[in-house]
Parts: structure tokens; C-alpha cells; sequence
């Protein structure tokens, strides 16, 4: 495994992180779930990225056992706040309540005094940004979050917070956004915003929720058990790259990944670890071998004539959008 720094901050973080959004605490079952975590320990992963709605907040709860008995210090556990965690109208956002009351929840479920980073998980509209700000710097310095980050931010809103965060003097070091061969809303505006102010990008769905190992076809139903056939795994958000145009393109990336030695898995991870302001790629698991064949993208460095291919191949189905980034204002 190779790390490194989270942004400009001194943290190192392994390449490949483990994130369980869509499987612990939902679509397998907790003695699967931990046997992936063991994986990722295996294969030297020590950066673990949650949050406390996934799974209806069972997600952090699955996590914090299955790394019950590690070296604390040995781990970089990152969790996030904003989606609901409770039917009341205040179990939501970005507002002093929730966050205070959330931090404390979190860290119940994940068996920790402390985690590494605690992100804001959307931009909340509805809560002025100092209330949000002000409860996260109070959050790291009652030593209950070493980092602060964000997550699906746009460039305008991570330059006001990064701003806000200085003079509180806490430090908003990462970026958690989509991010792929087929998804690079961030390259415009978000990527260069934070390459000035030194934060770092942690991205998630590298492989497109699945569409980028080439699993799905043209023309015939997804194999069965796959992502886009549960609904409480993610279906929604595969909905956008099953297109047959899609599929189609993506399995035209197969003989390149054949050509670098990589399985197709491998080189979309590898892709997104070869923009520098990527400080780690965030895989989840369902099975360890996942965990095993996904961590051999780290380290690999690909040709310039490589790249070319690939963007040769998908240009015209490529999302470059900035306004694809996320923005949710909290839901009363």
C-alpha cells in the first residue's frame, strides 16, 4: 500500500481507503461485512471512511466492531454529518444541534474517543455557514475530530469555509466528491480551487458504482445480486451510467486494461490516483477478494499514452459539468 498526505495537512492516508455506504449494516451480512475490513487491514489499507446515516446508522456501528481491538493510532477513521438519523425536524443539517449531538452519536457507534476527519456531508442552505463552522471548530478542539472536511461541496462554497475555518484555526483539509472516468465534475473548478488552498481530494465511486469493471452489458439485465438490482444498494445512483451508450463504451476500456496488465476495476482506480490533488480513492466491498484485487491499484502509474486512450475512448459520454456537483439544503 502506498499513502499520502490528506491535502496539504501532515496525515497521511492510504491510496486506496475502505468505505462501507452501501454494504455494512444493509446489503451483506455483518460477519461479510468484517471479513472485508479484515481484508483491507491485510492488504496494509488503514484509512476507513463512514457515516452516520449509512445504513440508518448501522454502518458506523458494523465498523466500529469489526476494527474493535486495533491500534487505534494504527487507523484513520473518517466519518461525516448532514442526512437524517432521526424522524425530528433538528436530526438533519448543519446546524450546532445536530452536529454536537451527532459527533457524540458517532463516535458511541464507532467505539472511539476521537475520529481522524468529521465531514460535512452536503452544503447546507438553510444553516448560515459560521453556525456550522463555529460547532465544527468546537468539535476539534474538545479533541473529539483532528480534521475537519467536506463532502459534494462546490469550489464557491469550499473557498468560504476553508476561509471561516482559518480564523477559527481548525483545519478543513479534504474534499469528498464523485469522481471517475466517466464522472469529472471536479477537474473545472473544485480541483484547482483546492490545489491553491491545499485540500485534498478523497474520492468516492471510482469504478462508477460498479459500471467500470465491465460487469454490466449492452442489452442484457444486470447479473444478479449486482448494485443496480437492489435498491438499498445504491440502484438510483448506477441509473445515470446504465445507458446502453455507456455500457457500450466502457467495455471498449477492456483491451486497454488488458494491455497495462490491470483488471478494468484496477485501472478506473488507478485513473483517479493519477490527479495529484487525489489524496486517497474509496472503495467498498462485499466479498474480501474485492478488497484484494482492488488494493493492487495503488502505487501503478500510468502512461501518458494511456490516458490518452482512455479518454480517447469515453470523451463522448464523459459528465464535465460543474454544476453536477451536489448542493442539498436541508429538508425541514
Amino acid at each position: 500500500m502506498e499513502f499520502r498526505h490528506l491535502g496539504r495537512s501532515g496525515m497521511l492516508v492510504s491510496e486506496i481507503s475502505y468505505g462501507n455506504w452501501v454494504t455494512h449494516g444493509s446489503q451483506v451480512e455483518e460477519d461479510a461485512a468484517v471479513a472485508c475490513v479484515r481484508a483491507a487491514l491485510d492488504v496494509g489499507i488503514t484509512t476507513f471512511d463512514t457515516a452516520d446515516t449509512y445504513a440508518g446508522t448501522r454502518a458506523e456501528a458494523v465498523l466500529g466492531r469489526a476494527l474493535k481491538g486495533e491500534r487505534r493510532e494504527g487507523l484513520e477513521i473518517f466519518t461525516k454529518v448532514f442526512w437524517p438519523t432521526g424522524p425530528g425536524p433538528n436530526d438533519r443539517g448543519l446546524s450546532r444541534k445536530h452536529i454536537m449531538e451527532s459527533i457524540n452519536g458517532s463516535l458511541r457507534r464507532l467505539q472511539t474517543d476521537y475520529v481522524d476527519l468529521y465531514q460535512a456531508h452536503r452544503f447546507d442552505v438553510a444553516t448560515p455557514l459560521e453556525e456550522t463552522m463555529e460547532a465544527f471548530a468546537d468539535v476539534v478542539h474538545s479533541g473529539k475530530a483532528h480534521y475537519i472536511g467536506v463532502s459534494e461541496w462546490n469550489a464557491e462554497q469550499i473557498r468560504a469555509g476553508h476561509a471561516l475555518a482559518r480564523e477559527l484555526k481548525i483545519h478543513l483539509v479534504s474534499s469528498q466528491p464523485q469522481y471517475s472516468i466517466l464522472w469529472r465534475v471536479i477537474e473545472s473548478e473544485v480541483v484547482p480551487m483546492c490545489e491553491e488552498l491545499g485540500v485534498g481530494q478523497i474520492v468516492w465511486s471510482p469504478i462508477a458504482q460498479g459500471v467500470l469493471t465491465g460487469k454490466y452489458l449492452p442489452g442484457q439485465p444486470p447479473p444478479a445480486g449486482s448494485r443496480a438490482t437492489d435498491d438499498k444498494s445504491g440502484a438510483g445512483f448506477i441509473a445515470r451510467f446504465m445507458s446502453d451508450e455507456v455500457l457500450t463504451t466502457v467495455q471498449r476500456l477492456k483491451p486497454i486494461a488488458e494491455g497495462t496488465g490491470l483488471t478494468m476495476a484496477q485501472l478506473a482506480i488507478a485513473w483517479v490516483l493519477q490527479n495529484p490533488n487525489v489524496s486517497s480513492a474509496i472503495v467498498g466491498a462485499t466479498r474480501p477478494e474485492q478488497v484484494h484485487d482492488n488494493a493492487k491499484a495503488a502505487g501503478v502509474k500510468l502512461d501518458a499514452d494511456v490516458l490518452k486512450a482512455i479518454d480517447e475512448v469515453v470523451n463522448p459520454i464523459v459528465e464535465r459539468d460543474p454544476g453536477k456537483t451536489a448542493q442539498v439544503a436541508r429538508r425541514p
